[in-house]
Protein backbone atom coordinates (compact mmCIF):
# COMPACT_ATOMS: atom_id res chain seq x y z
CA UNK A 1 0.00 0.00 0.00
CA UNK A 2 1.35 3.42 -0.90
CA UNK A 3 1.50 6.47 1.24
CA UNK A 4 -1.60 8.70 1.10
CA UNK A 5 -2.39 12.20 2.41
CA UNK A 6 -5.14 12.37 5.00
CA UNK A 7 -6.64 14.94 7.32
CA UNK A 8 -4.65 13.48 10.20
CA UNK A 9 -1.40 14.24 8.43
CA UNK A 10 0.41 11.27 10.05
CA UNK A 11 1.64 8.28 8.12
CA UNK A 12 2.10 4.85 9.71
CA UNK A 13 4.04 1.90 8.33
CA UNK A 14 2.63 -1.47 9.50
CA UNK A 15 5.06 -4.43 9.34
CA UNK A 16 3.74 -7.97 9.98
CA UNK A 17 4.22 -11.29 8.22
CA UNK A 18 0.62 -12.37 8.97
CA UNK A 19 -1.69 -10.92 6.26
CA UNK A 20 -4.76 -11.02 8.52
CA UNK A 21 -3.09 -8.96 11.29
CA UNK A 22 -1.48 -6.62 8.76
CA UNK A 23 -4.69 -5.93 6.86
CA UNK A 24 -6.99 -5.58 9.87
CA UNK A 25 -4.58 -3.19 11.63
CA UNK A 26 -4.17 -1.15 8.42
CA UNK A 27 -7.95 -0.88 8.10
CA UNK A 28 -8.35 0.20 11.73
CA UNK A 29 -5.68 2.91 11.36
CA UNK A 30 -7.13 4.17 8.08
CA UNK A 31 -10.59 4.50 9.67
CA UNK A 32 -8.92 6.39 12.55
CA UNK A 33 -7.68 9.06 10.14
CA UNK A 34 -4.11 7.94 9.48
CA UNK A 35 -2.52 7.20 6.11
CA UNK A 36 -1.04 3.71 6.07
CA UNK A 37 1.55 1.67 4.21
CA UNK A 38 2.27 -1.97 4.95
CA UNK A 39 5.14 -4.43 4.56
CA UNK A 40 5.25 -8.20 5.08
CA UNK A 41 8.78 -8.31 6.52
CA UNK A 42 11.57 -6.13 7.87
CA UNK A 43 13.58 -5.98 4.65
CA UNK A 44 10.55 -4.81 2.67
CA UNK A 45 9.91 -2.16 5.34
CA UNK A 46 13.47 -0.81 5.05
CA UNK A 47 13.10 -0.61 1.25
CA UNK A 48 9.90 1.41 1.67
CA UNK A 49 11.61 3.75 4.14
CA UNK A 50 14.20 4.59 1.48
CA UNK A 51 11.50 6.23 -0.66
CA UNK A 52 9.69 8.17 2.08
CA UNK A 53 9.74 8.85 5.81
CA UNK A 54 7.05 7.27 7.98
CA UNK A 55 5.88 9.22 11.02
CA UNK A 56 5.42 5.99 13.01
CA UNK A 57 6.36 2.33 12.46
CA UNK A 58 4.31 -0.50 14.03
CA UNK A 59 6.05 -3.86 13.66
CA UNK A 60 5.56 -7.44 14.82
CA UNK A 61 8.37 -8.68 17.05
CA UNK A 62 8.57 -12.23 15.66
CA UNK A 63 9.07 -12.36 11.89
CA UNK A 64 11.20 -14.59 9.62
CA UNK A 65 14.51 -13.36 8.17
CA UNK A 66 14.56 -10.00 10.05
CA UNK A 67 12.66 -9.84 13.34
CA UNK A 68 11.19 -6.71 14.91
CA UNK A 69 14.20 -6.13 17.17
CA UNK A 70 16.60 -6.16 14.21
CA UNK A 71 14.28 -3.86 12.29
CA UNK A 72 14.15 -1.52 15.30
CA UNK A 73 17.96 -1.28 15.37
CA UNK A 74 18.06 -0.50 11.64
CA UNK A 75 15.43 2.19 11.99
CA UNK A 76 17.19 3.70 15.02
CA UNK A 77 20.38 3.90 12.96
CA UNK A 78 19.03 5.31 9.71
CA UNK A 79 15.79 7.02 10.85
CA UNK A 80 16.48 7.98 14.50
CA UNK A 81 13.49 10.35 14.73
CA UNK A 82 10.93 7.72 13.69
CA UNK A 83 9.19 6.13 16.72
CA UNK A 84 8.67 2.35 16.66
CA UNK A 85 5.83 0.45 18.39
CA UNK A 86 6.25 -3.34 18.76
CA UNK A 87 3.54 -6.04 18.57
CA UNK A 88 4.31 -9.08 20.71
CA UNK A 89 2.73 -12.16 22.21
CA UNK A 90 2.54 -12.66 26.00
CA UNK A 91 5.47 -15.05 25.83
CA UNK A 92 7.81 -12.40 24.37
CA UNK A 93 7.12 -9.52 26.75
CA UNK A 94 10.66 -9.74 28.18
CA UNK A 95 12.05 -9.27 24.67
CA UNK A 96 9.68 -6.33 24.13
CA UNK A 97 10.90 -4.71 27.35
CA UNK A 98 14.46 -5.21 26.13
CA UNK A 99 13.44 -3.51 22.88
CA UNK A 100 12.19 -0.53 24.91
CA UNK A 101 15.72 -0.19 26.24
CA UNK A 102 16.93 -0.19 22.64
CA UNK A 103 14.72 2.79 21.89
CA UNK A 104 11.28 1.43 21.02
CA UNK A 105 8.49 3.88 21.91
CA UNK A 106 6.07 1.25 23.32
CA UNK A 107 4.68 -2.25 22.75
CA UNK A 108 1.24 -3.86 22.49
CA UNK A 109 0.31 -7.50 23.04
CA UNK A 110 -1.69 -9.86 20.87
CA UNK A 111 -4.57 -10.05 20.37
CA UNK A 112 -4.53 -6.33 19.52
CA UNK A 113 -7.23 -4.35 21.30
CA UNK A 114 -8.43 -1.41 19.16
CA UNK A 115 -8.74 1.07 22.03
CA UNK A 116 -5.25 0.20 23.32
CA UNK A 117 -3.47 0.90 20.03
CA UNK A 118 -5.54 4.08 19.55
CA UNK A 119 -4.58 5.41 23.00
CA UNK A 120 -0.87 4.73 22.39
CA UNK A 121 -0.98 6.43 18.99
CA UNK A 122 -2.93 9.44 20.28
CA UNK A 123 -0.38 9.89 23.08
CA UNK A 124 2.49 9.58 20.63
CA UNK A 125 0.96 12.01 18.11
CA UNK A 126 0.28 14.50 20.90
CA UNK A 127 3.89 14.32 22.06
CA UNK A 128 5.22 14.67 18.51
CA UNK A 129 2.98 17.66 17.89
CA UNK A 130 4.27 19.38 21.03
CA UNK A 131 7.88 18.70 19.99
CA UNK A 132 7.22 20.05 16.50
CA UNK A 133 5.54 23.17 17.87
CA UNK A 134 8.43 23.76 20.28
CA UNK A 135 10.92 23.35 17.45
CA UNK A 136 8.91 25.73 15.29
CA UNK A 137 8.81 28.31 18.07
CA UNK A 138 12.57 27.95 18.64
CA UNK A 139 13.21 28.42 14.93
CA UNK A 140 10.94 31.47 14.86
CA UNK A 141 12.69 32.84 17.93
CA UNK A 142 16.13 32.28 16.43
CA UNK A 143 14.99 34.10 13.29
CA UNK A 144 13.46 37.03 15.14
CA UNK A 145 15.77 37.25 18.15
CA UNK A 146 19.41 36.69 17.33
CA UNK A 147 21.96 36.94 20.11
CA UNK A 148 24.91 37.24 17.69
CA UNK A 149 25.13 38.89 14.29
CA UNK A 150 28.63 38.59 12.83
CA UNK A 151 30.79 40.10 15.62
CA UNK A 152 27.89 42.06 17.13
CA UNK A 153 26.39 40.79 20.40
CA UNK A 154 22.88 41.70 21.53
CA UNK A 155 19.31 40.46 21.78
CA UNK A 156 17.77 43.87 22.49
CA UNK A 157 14.79 44.75 20.29
CA UNK A 158 16.57 47.77 18.80
CA UNK A 159 19.56 45.58 17.91
CA UNK A 160 17.24 43.04 16.22
CA UNK A 161 15.90 45.83 13.98
CA UNK A 162 19.47 46.87 13.15
CA UNK A 163 20.35 43.30 12.15
CA UNK A 164 17.32 43.19 9.85
CA UNK A 165 18.26 46.56 8.33
CA UNK A 166 21.83 45.39 7.69
CA UNK A 167 20.48 42.31 5.89
CA UNK A 168 18.29 44.52 3.73
CA UNK A 169 21.02 46.97 2.69
CA UNK A 170 24.12 44.76 2.60
CA UNK A 171 23.61 43.60 -0.99
CA UNK A 172 23.19 47.20 -2.22
CA UNK A 173 25.84 49.91 -2.63
CA UNK A 174 23.81 52.49 -0.71
CA UNK A 175 25.67 55.04 1.41
CA UNK A 176 25.13 54.46 5.13
CA UNK A 177 25.31 56.91 8.03
CA UNK A 178 25.81 55.37 11.48
CA UNK A 179 24.99 57.58 14.44
CA UNK A 180 25.77 56.63 18.01
CA UNK A 181 27.60 57.76 21.12
CA UNK A 182 31.26 56.84 21.64
CA UNK A 183 31.70 53.17 22.44
CA UNK A 184 28.34 51.95 21.07
CA UNK A 185 29.92 49.80 18.32
CA UNK A 186 29.78 51.88 15.13
CA UNK A 187 32.88 50.18 13.73
CA UNK A 188 31.38 46.70 14.26
CA UNK A 189 28.24 47.76 12.39
CA UNK A 190 30.32 49.00 9.45
CA UNK A 191 32.23 45.70 9.33
CA UNK A 192 28.97 43.72 9.49
CA UNK A 193 27.51 45.65 6.54
CA UNK A 194 30.62 44.91 4.49
CA UNK A 195 30.97 41.25 5.51
CA UNK A 196 27.29 40.33 5.20
CA UNK A 197 27.44 40.56 1.41
CA UNK A 198 29.42 37.55 0.13
CA UNK A 199 30.46 39.51 -2.98
CA UNK A 200 32.02 42.22 -0.80
CA UNK A 201 34.00 39.96 1.56
CA UNK A 202 37.06 39.62 -0.68
CA UNK A 203 37.08 43.31 -1.56
CA UNK A 204 38.87 46.09 0.36
CA UNK A 205 37.51 47.48 3.61
CA UNK A 206 39.38 50.67 4.51
CA UNK A 207 38.91 52.55 7.79
CA UNK A 208 39.79 56.18 8.47
CA UNK A 209 39.53 57.84 11.91
CA UNK A 210 38.91 61.34 10.62
CA UNK A 211 38.94 63.07 14.00
CA UNK A 212 42.52 62.02 14.70
CA UNK A 213 44.01 63.96 11.76
CA UNK A 214 44.50 67.62 10.90
CA UNK A 215 42.77 68.98 7.78
CA UNK A 216 45.91 68.74 5.63
CA UNK A 217 46.79 65.25 6.77
CA UNK A 218 43.20 64.06 6.41
CA UNK A 219 42.93 65.33 2.83
CA UNK A 220 46.19 63.59 1.93
CA UNK A 221 45.14 60.43 3.78
CA UNK A 222 41.83 60.24 1.94
CA UNK A 223 42.70 61.41 -1.55
CA UNK A 224 46.49 60.97 -1.77
CA UNK A 225 49.02 63.49 -3.03
CA UNK A 226 51.76 63.90 -5.57
CA UNK A 227 55.41 64.61 -4.90
CA UNK A 228 55.99 68.25 -3.92
CA UNK A 229 52.32 68.97 -3.18
CA UNK A 230 53.31 70.33 0.22
CA UNK A 231 56.31 70.46 2.55
CA UNK A 232 57.49 66.95 3.31
CA UNK A 233 55.75 65.25 0.38
CA UNK A 234 58.83 63.62 -1.11
CA UNK A 235 56.96 61.04 -3.20
CA UNK A 236 53.52 60.27 -4.59
CA UNK A 237 51.04 58.74 -2.19
CA UNK A 238 47.90 56.76 -2.95
CA UNK A 239 44.91 57.80 -0.82
CA UNK A 240 42.45 55.65 1.06
CA UNK A 241 39.70 56.16 -1.52
CA UNK A 242 41.89 54.60 -4.21
CA UNK A 243 42.84 51.74 -1.87
CA UNK A 244 39.13 51.11 -1.24
CA UNK A 245 38.23 51.07 -4.97
CA UNK A 246 35.69 48.30 -5.58
CA UNK A 247 35.04 47.90 -1.87
CA UNK A 248 34.05 49.96 1.16
CA UNK A 249 35.52 52.95 2.98
CA UNK A 250 34.47 53.62 6.57
CA UNK A 251 34.80 57.27 7.59
CA UNK A 252 34.55 57.50 11.37
CA UNK A 253 33.91 60.92 12.94
CA UNK A 254 32.69 62.41 9.68
CA UNK A 255 31.84 65.59 11.59
CA UNK A 256 35.59 66.39 11.67
CA UNK A 257 35.57 67.28 7.94
CA UNK A 258 36.36 70.93 7.20
CA UNK A 259 34.06 72.83 4.76
CA UNK A 260 36.63 72.36 1.94
CA UNK A 261 36.88 68.61 2.55
CA UNK A 262 33.11 68.34 2.72
CA UNK A 263 32.92 69.73 -0.84
CA UNK A 264 35.49 67.21 -2.04
CA UNK A 265 33.68 64.31 -0.33
CA UNK A 266 30.36 65.43 -1.82
CA UNK A 267 31.91 65.23 -5.29
CA UNK A 268 33.13 61.69 -4.64
CA UNK A 269 29.65 60.66 -3.54
CA UNK A 270 27.98 62.30 -6.54
CA UNK A 271 30.49 61.68 -9.33
CA UNK A 272 32.85 59.01 -7.98
CA UNK A 273 35.89 61.15 -8.80
CA UNK A 274 38.52 63.43 -7.24
CA UNK A 275 42.07 64.71 -7.69
CA UNK A 276 45.04 63.92 -5.53
CA UNK A 277 46.42 66.87 -3.57
CA UNK A 278 48.68 68.89 -5.90
CA UNK A 279 47.53 67.04 -9.04
CA UNK A 280 45.21 67.95 -11.92
CA UNK A 281 44.57 64.39 -13.08
CA UNK A 282 41.10 63.09 -12.16
CA UNK A 283 40.87 59.72 -10.40
CA UNK A 284 37.73 57.61 -10.80
CA UNK A 285 36.68 55.17 -8.07
CA UNK A 286 33.76 52.89 -7.25
CA UNK A 287 33.56 52.95 -3.46
CA UNK A 288 30.77 52.34 -1.00
CA UNK A 289 30.88 54.98 1.74
CA UNK A 290 29.88 54.19 5.32
CA UNK A 291 30.16 57.24 7.55
CA UNK A 292 29.80 57.48 11.32
CA UNK A 293 29.44 60.24 13.87
CA UNK A 294 28.75 60.66 17.56
CA UNK A 295 27.58 64.23 16.90
CA UNK A 296 24.11 65.39 15.88
CA UNK A 297 24.81 66.43 12.28
CA UNK A 298 21.56 68.37 12.00
CA UNK A 299 22.69 70.54 14.93
CA UNK A 300 26.01 71.10 13.12
CA UNK A 301 24.03 72.05 9.99
CA UNK A 302 22.09 74.64 12.01
CA UNK A 303 25.42 76.00 13.29
CA UNK A 304 26.77 76.26 9.73
CA UNK A 305 29.45 73.61 10.36
CA UNK A 306 28.11 70.86 8.10
CA UNK A 307 26.70 71.01 4.57
CA UNK A 308 23.05 70.16 4.13
CA UNK A 309 23.59 68.59 0.69
CA UNK A 310 26.39 66.37 2.05
CA UNK A 311 24.20 65.30 4.96
CA UNK A 312 21.44 64.13 2.64
CA UNK A 313 23.97 62.33 0.42
CA UNK A 314 25.32 60.48 3.45
CA UNK A 315 21.97 59.87 5.09
CA UNK A 316 20.54 57.53 2.42
CA UNK A 317 20.36 54.81 5.09
CA UNK A 318 20.67 55.82 8.74
CA UNK A 319 21.45 53.41 11.56
CA UNK A 320 20.91 54.76 15.07
CA UNK A 321 22.79 52.81 17.75
CA UNK A 322 21.28 52.65 21.25
CA UNK A 323 23.24 53.46 24.41
CA UNK A 324 24.25 50.50 26.54
CA UNK A 325 22.00 51.71 29.36
CA UNK A 326 19.07 51.36 26.92
CA UNK A 327 19.87 47.68 26.30
CA UNK A 328 20.83 46.35 29.72
CA UNK A 329 19.43 42.93 28.88
CA UNK A 330 22.50 42.58 26.62
CA UNK A 331 25.05 43.15 29.39
CA UNK A 332 25.21 39.49 30.43
CA UNK A 333 25.75 38.41 26.79
CA UNK A 334 28.42 41.04 26.26
CA UNK A 335 30.20 40.09 29.48
CA UNK A 336 30.23 36.42 28.47
CA UNK A 337 31.62 37.35 25.06
CA UNK A 338 34.34 39.61 26.54
CA UNK A 339 35.37 36.96 29.07
CA UNK A 340 35.87 34.43 26.25
CA UNK A 341 37.77 36.96 24.16
CA UNK A 342 40.19 38.11 26.85
CA UNK A 343 40.74 34.76 28.58
CA UNK A 344 41.73 33.31 25.21
CA UNK A 345 44.11 36.20 24.57
CA UNK A 346 45.63 35.99 28.06
CA UNK A 347 45.51 32.19 28.23
CA UNK A 348 43.63 32.33 31.56
CA UNK A 349 40.96 29.91 32.77
CA UNK A 350 38.02 32.10 33.76
CA UNK A 351 34.64 30.45 33.25
CA UNK A 352 32.07 33.06 34.27
CA UNK A 353 31.09 36.01 36.42
CA UNK A 354 29.28 35.79 39.77
CA UNK A 355 25.67 36.89 40.08
CA UNK A 356 26.67 39.63 42.53
CA UNK A 357 29.28 41.05 40.15
CA UNK A 358 26.89 40.88 37.20
CA UNK A 359 24.20 42.69 39.22
CA UNK A 360 26.67 45.51 39.87
CA UNK A 361 27.42 45.81 36.15
CA UNK A 362 23.72 45.86 35.27
CA UNK A 363 22.98 48.62 37.80
CA UNK A 364 25.62 50.95 36.34
CA UNK A 365 24.61 53.26 33.46
CA UNK A 366 27.84 52.96 31.41
CA UNK A 367 28.47 56.46 30.02
CA UNK A 368 31.33 54.95 27.98
CA UNK A 369 28.96 52.28 26.63
CA UNK A 370 30.25 48.93 25.32
CA UNK A 371 33.86 50.08 25.14
CA UNK A 372 33.82 50.98 28.84
CA UNK A 373 32.24 47.62 29.72
CA UNK A 374 34.90 45.75 27.76
CA UNK A 375 37.66 47.68 29.52
CA UNK A 376 36.18 46.73 32.91
CA UNK A 377 35.95 43.04 31.94
CA UNK A 378 39.49 43.03 30.54
CA UNK A 379 40.73 44.50 33.85
CA UNK A 380 38.72 41.96 35.85
CA UNK A 381 40.09 39.13 33.72
CA UNK A 382 43.62 40.25 34.51
CA UNK A 383 43.00 40.61 38.26
CA UNK A 384 40.80 37.56 38.87
CA UNK A 385 42.57 34.82 40.81
CA UNK A 386 39.88 32.18 40.38
CA UNK A 387 37.61 30.77 37.65
CA UNK A 388 34.81 33.25 38.46
CA UNK A 389 34.95 37.05 38.33
CA UNK A 390 33.69 38.51 41.64
CA UNK A 391 32.87 42.04 42.83
CA UNK A 392 36.41 42.26 44.24
CA UNK A 393 37.75 42.07 40.67
CA UNK A 394 35.73 45.11 39.57
CA UNK A 395 37.02 48.72 39.76
CA UNK A 396 36.55 50.59 43.05
CA UNK A 397 34.19 53.16 41.51
CA UNK A 398 31.67 50.39 40.71
CA UNK A 399 31.84 48.86 44.18
CA UNK A 400 31.71 52.31 45.82
CA UNK A 401 28.71 53.23 43.71
CA UNK A 402 27.04 50.00 44.80
CA UNK A 403 27.67 50.84 48.46
CA UNK A 404 26.46 54.38 48.01
CA UNK A 405 23.27 53.59 46.09
CA UNK A 406 22.51 50.01 47.08
CA UNK A 407 22.72 50.11 50.89
CA UNK A 408 20.77 52.12 53.49
CA UNK A 409 22.68 54.51 55.71
CA UNK A 410 21.79 52.59 58.88
CA UNK A 411 23.33 49.12 58.43
CA UNK A 412 23.40 48.13 62.10
CA UNK A 413 20.65 45.52 61.58
CA UNK A 414 21.34 44.71 57.93
CA UNK A 415 21.87 41.04 57.06
CA UNK A 416 24.06 40.01 54.13
CA UNK A 417 21.17 38.18 52.42
CA UNK A 418 19.03 41.33 52.57
CA UNK A 419 21.88 43.44 51.21
CA UNK A 420 22.26 41.13 48.22
CA UNK A 421 18.52 41.12 47.61
CA UNK A 422 18.28 44.92 47.41
CA UNK A 423 19.95 45.29 43.97
CA UNK A 424 17.84 42.42 42.59
CA UNK A 425 14.62 44.04 43.76
CA UNK A 426 15.64 47.42 42.33
CA UNK A 427 16.47 45.84 38.98
CA UNK A 428 13.10 44.07 38.81
CA UNK A 429 11.25 47.29 39.71
CA UNK A 430 13.15 49.21 37.02
CA UNK A 431 12.30 46.57 34.42
CA UNK A 432 8.61 46.59 35.41
CA UNK A 433 8.44 50.38 35.38
CA UNK A 434 10.03 50.52 31.93
CA UNK A 435 7.19 48.42 30.44
CA UNK A 436 4.30 49.74 32.54
CA UNK A 437 4.37 46.59 34.72
CA UNK A 438 3.81 44.21 31.86
CA UNK A 439 5.19 40.99 33.39
CA UNK A 440 5.75 39.24 30.04
CA UNK A 441 7.84 42.12 28.75
CA UNK A 442 9.69 42.56 32.04
CA UNK A 443 10.58 38.85 32.11
CA UNK A 444 11.91 39.15 28.55
CA UNK A 445 14.06 42.17 29.47
CA UNK A 446 15.43 40.40 32.56
CA UNK A 447 16.01 37.19 30.56
CA UNK A 448 14.06 35.04 33.03
CA UNK A 449 10.82 33.12 32.61
CA UNK A 450 7.50 34.60 33.70
CA UNK A 451 7.06 32.16 36.59
CA UNK A 452 10.41 33.14 38.08
CA UNK A 453 9.48 36.82 37.82
CA UNK A 454 6.13 36.14 39.50
CA UNK A 455 7.86 34.38 42.42
CA UNK A 456 10.36 37.22 42.78
CA UNK A 457 7.55 39.79 42.82
CA UNK A 458 5.82 37.84 45.58
CA UNK A 459 9.10 37.54 47.47
CA UNK A 460 9.74 41.29 47.34
CA UNK A 461 6.11 42.28 48.00
CA UNK A 462 5.82 44.08 44.68
CA UNK A 463 2.17 43.20 44.05
CA UNK A 464 0.92 45.09 47.07
CA UNK A 465 3.09 48.07 46.11
CA UNK A 466 1.55 48.33 42.67
CA UNK A 467 -2.05 49.31 42.03
CA UNK A 468 -2.32 48.00 38.46
CA UNK A 469 -4.30 44.91 37.54
CA UNK A 470 -1.12 42.79 37.34
CA UNK A 471 -2.70 40.44 34.81
CA UNK A 472 -0.38 41.09 31.88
Amino acid sequence: MHKEDTANGRHILVVDDEPLVRNSLSELLTLSGYSVSSASNGQEALELLKSYTADIVITDLKMPQMDGLQLLKQIREFHPDTPVILITGFGSIDTAVEAMKEGAYDYITKPIIDTEIKIILERLVRQRRLLEENLKLKNQLSETQRFHFHDIVGKNEKMQKIYTLIEAIATTRATVLIHGASGTGKRLIAHAIHKYNEKERGKPFVEVSCGALTETLLESELFGHVKGAFTGSIKDRVGRFELADGGTIFLDEIDAFSPALQVKLLRVLQEGEFERVGDTKTVKVDVRVIAASNQDLQTLIAQGKFRTDLYYRLNIICIELPLLKERKEDIALLVEDFIKKHTKRMNKKIESISEEALAILIRYDWPGNIRELENVIERATILSKGPVITPQDLPDFLNNLEKKEGLPEDISNLKLKDALRAPEKDLIVKALNSVDWNRNEAARILDINRTTLYKKMLQFGLFKNHTGDGQN
